[in-house]
Protein backbone atom coordinates (compact mmCIF):
# COMPACT_ATOMS: atom_id res chain seq x y z
CA UNK A 1 0.00 0.00 0.00
CA UNK A 2 1.56 3.45 -0.95
CA UNK A 3 1.75 5.78 1.69
CA UNK A 4 -0.89 8.06 0.16
CA UNK A 5 -2.99 5.61 -0.34
CA UNK A 6 -2.65 4.54 3.58
CA UNK A 7 -2.98 8.20 4.69
CA UNK A 8 -6.13 8.56 2.63
CA UNK A 9 -8.19 5.67 3.85
CA UNK A 10 -6.94 5.92 7.30
CA UNK A 11 -10.02 6.87 9.47
CA UNK A 12 -10.97 6.96 13.11
CA UNK A 13 -12.63 3.68 13.77
CA UNK A 14 -15.57 3.51 16.17
CA UNK A 15 -16.59 -0.23 15.15
CA UNK A 16 -14.44 -3.39 15.06
CA UNK A 17 -14.99 -6.46 14.65
CA UNK A 18 -13.57 -8.66 17.47
CA UNK A 19 -11.31 -10.55 14.81
CA UNK A 20 -8.00 -11.17 17.13
CA UNK A 21 -4.64 -9.61 15.80
CA UNK A 22 -1.56 -11.60 15.72
CA UNK A 23 0.78 -10.55 18.31
CA UNK A 24 3.67 -10.91 15.89
CA UNK A 25 1.85 -8.05 13.19
CA UNK A 26 1.66 -5.93 16.16
CA UNK A 27 5.29 -6.31 16.70
CA UNK A 28 5.75 -5.63 13.58
CA UNK A 29 4.19 -2.41 13.31
CA UNK A 30 5.55 -1.02 16.21
CA UNK A 31 9.00 -1.76 15.22
CA UNK A 32 8.77 -0.16 12.06
CA UNK A 33 7.12 2.81 13.75
CA UNK A 34 9.95 3.27 16.08
CA UNK A 35 11.41 4.76 13.02
CA UNK A 36 9.33 8.32 13.63
CA UNK A 37 11.35 11.10 13.62
CA UNK A 38 12.17 12.48 17.03
CA UNK A 39 14.27 15.48 18.19
CA UNK A 40 17.37 14.28 18.84
CA UNK A 41 16.64 10.77 18.12
CA UNK A 42 15.10 10.85 21.61
CA UNK A 43 12.49 8.74 20.95
CA UNK A 44 10.17 9.73 23.89
CA UNK A 45 7.60 7.09 23.02
CA UNK A 46 6.45 4.21 25.74
CA UNK A 47 3.98 1.60 24.29
CA UNK A 48 1.81 -0.77 26.78
CA UNK A 49 -0.33 -2.94 24.16
CA UNK A 50 -3.38 -4.75 25.54
CA UNK A 51 -5.36 -7.93 24.61
CA UNK A 52 -7.48 -11.01 26.07
CA UNK A 53 -7.64 -10.89 29.82
CA UNK A 54 -5.53 -8.06 30.52
CA UNK A 55 -7.22 -5.87 28.54
CA UNK A 56 -10.75 -7.43 29.45
CA UNK A 57 -9.95 -6.60 32.84
CA UNK A 58 -9.27 -3.00 32.63
CA UNK A 59 -12.67 -2.41 30.84
CA UNK A 60 -14.81 -4.40 33.24
CA UNK A 61 -12.67 -1.80 36.35
CA UNK A 62 -13.57 1.06 34.30
CA UNK A 63 -17.10 0.36 33.43
CA UNK A 64 -19.02 0.86 36.50
CA UNK A 65 -16.63 4.27 36.50
CA UNK A 66 -18.67 5.34 33.20
CA UNK A 67 -21.68 4.51 33.98
CA UNK A 68 -21.19 7.80 36.91
CA UNK A 69 -19.00 9.72 34.80
CA UNK A 70 -19.44 8.92 31.29
CA UNK A 71 -16.74 11.78 30.45
CA UNK A 72 -14.36 10.01 32.57
CA UNK A 73 -12.73 12.30 35.00
CA UNK A 74 -9.63 14.84 34.71
CA UNK A 75 -6.59 14.26 32.68
CA UNK A 76 -3.36 15.48 33.54
CA UNK A 77 -2.64 17.48 30.21
CA UNK A 78 -5.63 20.08 28.62
CA UNK A 79 -6.78 18.11 25.91
CA UNK A 80 -7.99 21.38 24.45
CA UNK A 81 -7.61 24.42 25.31
CA UNK A 82 -9.80 26.96 27.26
CA UNK A 83 -11.14 28.92 25.81
CA UNK A 84 -11.36 26.89 22.29
CA UNK A 85 -10.95 29.95 19.67
CA UNK A 86 -12.04 30.18 15.75
CA UNK A 87 -11.45 28.64 13.74
CA UNK A 88 -11.46 24.97 15.82
CA UNK A 89 -14.22 25.81 18.28
CA UNK A 90 -16.24 25.59 14.63
CA UNK A 91 -14.56 22.43 13.26
CA UNK A 92 -14.37 20.27 16.54
CA UNK A 93 -18.35 21.57 16.78
CA UNK A 94 -19.35 20.01 13.20
CA UNK A 95 -16.99 17.04 13.51
CA UNK A 96 -19.63 16.12 16.46
CA UNK A 97 -22.71 16.97 14.81
CA UNK A 98 -21.02 14.73 11.55
CA UNK A 99 -20.45 11.61 14.10
CA UNK A 100 -23.75 11.79 15.80
CA UNK A 101 -25.75 12.18 12.34
CA UNK A 102 -24.47 9.11 11.17
CA UNK A 103 -25.87 7.27 14.46
CA UNK A 104 -29.27 9.30 13.93
CA UNK A 105 -28.29 11.01 17.39
CA UNK A 106 -29.60 14.57 17.15
CA UNK A 107 -28.19 17.35 19.25
CA UNK A 108 -30.51 17.64 22.20
CA UNK A 109 -30.36 13.52 23.07
CA UNK A 110 -27.91 14.32 25.47
CA UNK A 111 -28.62 10.88 27.25
CA UNK A 112 -27.43 9.53 23.84
CA UNK A 113 -24.84 11.28 23.16
CA UNK A 114 -23.33 10.34 26.25
CA UNK A 115 -23.98 6.88 25.82
CA UNK A 116 -21.99 6.75 22.57
CA UNK A 117 -19.08 8.61 24.01
CA UNK A 118 -18.43 6.06 26.62
CA UNK A 119 -17.74 3.47 24.06
CA UNK A 120 -14.77 5.27 23.90
CA UNK A 121 -13.68 3.18 27.10
CA UNK A 122 -14.94 -0.06 25.14
CA UNK A 123 -12.25 0.55 22.92
CA UNK A 124 -15.23 0.95 20.42
CA UNK A 125 -14.47 -3.12 20.55
CA UNK A 126 -11.40 -3.28 19.59
CA UNK A 127 -9.80 -6.51 20.21
CA UNK A 128 -6.81 -4.74 21.18
CA UNK A 129 -5.74 -1.29 22.97
CA UNK A 130 -2.38 0.19 22.40
CA UNK A 131 -1.91 2.62 25.79
CA UNK A 132 1.09 5.53 24.85
CA UNK A 133 2.62 7.18 27.35
CA UNK A 134 5.48 10.05 28.14
CA UNK A 135 7.92 10.79 30.57
CA UNK A 136 6.85 13.70 32.51
CA UNK A 137 10.13 15.09 32.41
CA UNK A 138 9.63 15.77 28.51
CA UNK A 139 8.27 18.83 26.77
CA UNK A 140 6.04 20.27 24.71
CA UNK A 141 8.39 19.48 21.52
CA UNK A 142 8.49 15.80 22.68
CA UNK A 143 4.70 15.61 22.71
CA UNK A 144 5.08 16.34 19.05
CA UNK A 145 7.63 13.21 18.78
CA UNK A 146 4.53 10.90 20.55
CA UNK A 147 2.36 11.91 17.77
CA UNK A 148 4.25 11.44 14.88
CA UNK A 149 5.29 8.34 16.86
CA UNK A 150 1.48 7.65 17.03
CA UNK A 151 0.71 8.50 13.16
CA UNK A 152 3.52 6.10 12.02
CA UNK A 153 1.69 3.16 14.03
CA UNK A 154 -1.73 4.16 12.06
CA UNK A 155 -0.36 4.36 8.60
CA UNK A 156 1.39 1.14 9.31
CA UNK A 157 -1.39 -0.02 10.65
CA UNK A 158 -3.60 -0.09 7.28
CA UNK A 159 -0.82 -1.41 5.57
CA UNK A 160 -1.55 -4.56 7.31
CA UNK A 161 -5.43 -4.07 6.72
CA UNK A 162 -6.31 -2.67 10.15
CA UNK A 163 -8.36 0.41 11.42
CA UNK A 164 -7.20 2.22 14.49
CA UNK A 165 -8.72 5.20 16.27
CA UNK A 166 -6.46 7.56 18.52
CA UNK A 167 -8.24 8.16 22.03
CA UNK A 168 -7.51 10.94 24.32
CA UNK A 169 -10.49 9.91 26.04
CA UNK A 170 -8.34 7.59 27.98
CA UNK A 171 -6.44 10.36 29.69
CA UNK A 172 -9.65 10.99 31.96
CA UNK A 173 -8.68 7.37 33.65
CA UNK A 174 -5.46 7.83 33.76
CA UNK A 175 -5.32 6.46 37.19
CA UNK A 176 -7.03 2.60 36.05
CA UNK A 177 -5.12 2.59 32.94
CA UNK A 178 -1.72 2.84 35.20
CA UNK A 179 -2.75 0.35 37.85
CA UNK A 180 -3.43 -1.60 35.46
CA UNK A 181 0.02 -1.28 33.00
CA UNK A 182 1.91 -0.48 35.89
CA UNK A 183 3.21 2.43 34.89
CA UNK A 184 6.32 4.05 36.48
CA UNK A 185 5.79 7.15 37.98
CA UNK A 186 7.71 9.16 35.77
CA UNK A 187 5.59 8.24 32.80
CA UNK A 188 2.26 10.28 32.05
CA UNK A 189 0.15 8.45 29.63
CA UNK A 190 -1.14 10.49 26.48
CA UNK A 191 -3.73 8.51 24.80
CA UNK A 192 -4.78 4.75 23.58
CA UNK A 193 -4.63 3.55 20.06
CA UNK A 194 -8.16 1.74 19.44
CA UNK A 195 -6.68 -1.38 17.23
CA UNK A 196 -8.91 -4.05 15.17
CA UNK A 197 -10.33 -4.67 11.82
CA UNK A 198 -13.28 -1.77 10.79
CA UNK A 199 -16.91 -3.35 10.97
CA UNK A 200 -17.90 -2.29 7.23
CA UNK A 201 -21.55 -2.22 8.15
CA UNK A 202 -21.33 -0.08 11.41
CA UNK A 203 -22.93 3.66 10.12
CA UNK A 204 -20.76 5.58 12.25
CA UNK A 205 -17.73 4.09 9.84
CA UNK A 206 -18.96 6.03 7.42
CA UNK A 207 -18.18 9.24 8.03
CA UNK A 208 -15.19 11.18 6.09
CA UNK A 209 -14.34 14.04 8.11
CA UNK A 210 -14.05 17.29 6.72
CA UNK A 211 -10.25 19.04 6.08
CA UNK A 212 -9.40 22.84 5.12
CA UNK A 213 -8.50 23.39 1.77
CA UNK A 214 -5.12 23.57 0.89
CA UNK A 215 -4.86 27.84 0.67
CA UNK A 216 -6.50 27.94 4.63
CA UNK A 217 -3.25 26.55 5.90
CA UNK A 218 -0.30 26.89 3.67
CA UNK A 219 1.36 29.93 1.96
CA UNK A 220 3.28 29.66 -0.79
CA UNK A 221 6.36 31.85 -1.26
CA UNK A 222 9.42 32.68 -3.94
CA UNK A 223 7.84 30.04 -6.56
CA UNK A 224 8.33 31.22 -10.07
Amino acid sequence: MKVSAALDSRMSCRAFLPTPIPEATLRQILTAASRAPSGGNLQPWYVDVLTGAPLAALLARVRPLVAEHPLGYTSEYPVYPSPLGEPYRTRRHKNGEDLYATIGVPREDRPARLRQYARNFEGFGAPVIMFVCIDRGMGAAQWSDVGMFMQSVMLLAREHGLDTCPQEAWSGWYREVAEAIALPPQRMLFAGISVGYRDPAAAINRLRTDRAPLDEFATFRGFA
